[in-house]
């Protein structure tokens, strides 16, 4: 399964939608979120380019790496999109009034502005998921918890992650089944439900995010409890599928259910190295899942294979993004300088991930079989962004995608605002 995303609510303490004049004293730029925020996007690369394209790595190393990385890269990108949704609307403080009035303008024109990006890039049709026009609705299903303290949001993001599963197999079993995808996005079913990147279940991590993003991220305490509570929710993610699917039985089931070579007998009634071929079969399947897991049996509820959008898989991936965004801001403190690369390409990661595409769709273009993987791709890749944000930073600041965004969402505001300045006199009048 392909996966991708930019995240494009910044990791600016002054980007809290406050009109210029009125911005609040700033307040120092966590570097560490960058720091993680590209590590998702080079998990997302290694996910796009495949295994051929590790020059670096045996080969067996190198599905190690992909299979890490598989999944987790865009459930981050999610996660931190929702901690920088919390940062943009008042971090610990949640925005209100004349201030969130002007978030909300902000996200809603970044949001048009990344869907309609995500159509352009769609439109290459290299083999790549794109997620951005996913994220684009992600951002203005946020927008009613904007308001919303760390303890709501996840109660929201625990909901959705217990629930959610559910409710989608349900719905997708007797109502929306899934049909053939001819794009990233085509329809609001496969937004909600079907698609690469659903909203039932990637919302669970963008208000998993917002729910950190709320929590004061320079505490040491807040850090600490935020490493031990990843770890264990990973714990609970991995063991409390373990057990499901092996002493309670169920990936025999699902291999019943699964396998055509079975028609319908039990897995007993064949011999013991053909029920491990089959029982393996189906881990397979399980691993080949590509946004939600089949209705076929709700067994399929207890794996937590990447992209299969159950409550274990979303366990797992939430720990983790917690666990990693705190090595990252440790990281980024202690070792700024040799960090300095890696939180560049974090900084710009709209412009990282469309540039990645368009070179993509290039490569496409130029190789006859359209294959986008080759030796050392994974690392020229991972080294020219390294360079360019580098320079890019060092020379000019923000990326010129996100340039382009902020000046956008900028405009849209002011514009706005204007507008209600000029209607302020006649609702006076009335």
């Amino acid at each position: 399964m392909r996966h991708s995303l930019t995240d494009v609510a910044q990791n600016q303490s002054d980007d809290t939608g406050t009109a210029p004049q009125a911005l609040p004293p700033a307040k120092r730029r966590i570097d560490g979120i960058d720091a993680a925020r590209a590590l998702a996007v080079f998990g997302m690369f290694a996910v796009h380019l495949g295994v051929a394209s590790f020059g670096l790595l045996p080969e067996e190393q190198g599905w190690e790496l992909h299979s890490l990385v598989r999944g987790n890269s865009s459930a981050l990108f999610a996660f931190l999109a929702g901690v920088s949704l919390a940062l943009m609307t008042g971090r610990t403080q949640p925005a209100g009034g004349d201030s969130l009035r002007r978030a909300v303008i902000r996200i809603l024109a970044r949001a048009f502005l990344i869907g309609l990006l995500g159509f352009v890039l769609d439109a290459f049709a290299v083999p790549v998921a794109i997620i951005l026009t996913y994220y684009a609705g992600f951002f203005v299903l946020a927008l009613p918890l904007l308001r919303a303290r760390a303890a709501l949001l996840w109660a929201v993001a625990g909901t959705l992650a217990v629930v959610g599963p559910a409710v989608s197999f349900l719905l997708r079993q007797d109502l929306f089944p899934a049909g053939v995808r001819t794009g990233a996005l085509t329809s609001f079913t496969e937004f909600f439900l079907t698609g690469y990147y659903p909203a039932i279940t990637f919302m669970a991590f963008v208000f998993a995010g917002m729910a950190v993003g709320r929590t004061d991220l320079t505490a040491t305490a807040v850090r600490v409890r935020m490493a031990v509570g990843g770890a264990v929710t990973a714990a609970i993610g991995y063991l409390g599928s373990w057990v499901l699917l092996n002493p309670m039985g169920g990936l025999d089931r699902l291999t019943e259910a699964h396998s055509t070579y079975l028609d319908g007998r039990p897995l007993s009634s064949v011999d013991p190295e053909i029920a491990e071929e089959l029982r393996w079969d189906t881990i397979d399947a399980a691993h080949s899942v590509s946004g939600q897991v089949p209705t076929d049996s709700w067994w399929w509820l207890a794996v937590n294979t990447p992209h299969t959008g159950t409550t274990f898989e979303i366990f797992e991936a939430v720990g983790q993004a917690l666990v990693v965004l705190v090595l990252c801001m440790l990281l980024a403190e202690r070792l700024p300088r040799l960090t300095y690369p890696l939180t560049s390409v974090g900084r710009m990661p709209l412009t990282v991930y469309s540039g990645h595409i368009l070179v993509l769709a290039v490569v496409v273009a130029l190789n006859p079989e359209g294959s986008v993987s080759g030796p050392y791709h994974l690392e020229l890749f991972i080294l020219g962004s390294f360079v360019f944000a580098s320079l890019w930073r060092w020379g000019v600041g923000r990326g010129p995608f996100e340039l382009a965004l902020g000046a956008f969402a900028d405009g849209t505001v002011n514009l706005v605002e204007s507008a209600r300045a000029d209607r302020a006199p006649d609702r006076g009048a009335g």
